[in-house]
Order: C-alpha cells, then structure tokens, then sequence
C-alpha cells in the first residue's frame, strides 16, 4: 500500500507525517481533537505555555485511558462471570 505525506497541525507547529491511506482520517480527526482540547485547556485554566498545556493533556488523555481500561476490565470480569453461570444452566439443562 502506498504512503501519503501529510502535515498534522498542533499548537501551531507542523508535524510531517508518513501514514498509510486508512490512517489519515483517524490522525487528522486526532490533531483537530486535540487543538480543541488545548484551546479549552487554555480557556479553562488561564495557561499559555504551550509545553504545559501538551503536558497537562497527555496527562489527562492517559487518566482518561486508565479509567476505561478498569471499566473495561470489570466489564470483561462482569461477561466472563455470566458466560460461566450461563454455561452451567446450560449443561444442567443439557444433560439434567
């Protein structure tokens, strides 16, 4: 497959990227996500530092992902429990 060169903008500064066609929708929606998040970061907390600001939301970005990974462990756990007991009502079932 071939590669396209695209420039992604953030925080006013142009970072050139090689990507296969399937992934550039996926980056560009990202950078525009993430211009919105700084300029609400900037908005919300009265910072302008731009090195801050990136910092402030990777730390975010990674909390935000740490939470839905545990939700999605207990949710996996939540599956994985009711697929047992569905499996023993089965086998009750089958060979009761």
């Amino acid at each position: 497959m071939s590669e396209l060169s695209i420039k992604i903008r953030v925080a006013d500064r142009d970072y050139p990227m090689r990507i296969t066609p399937t992934e550039e929708e996926r980056l560009r929606m990202a950078g525009r996500l993430l211009n919105e998040r700084i300029r609400d970061f900037r908005e919300q907390y009265g910072i302008q530092d731009k090195q801050d600001l990136l910092a402030m939301i990777a730390l975010s970005t990674m909390a935000d992902q740490l939470k839905v990974s545990k939700e999605k462990d207990g949710t996996d756990a939540a599956l994985t429990e009711r697929l047992a007991r569905l499996d023993e009502v089965l086998s009750s079932v089958v060979l009761g």
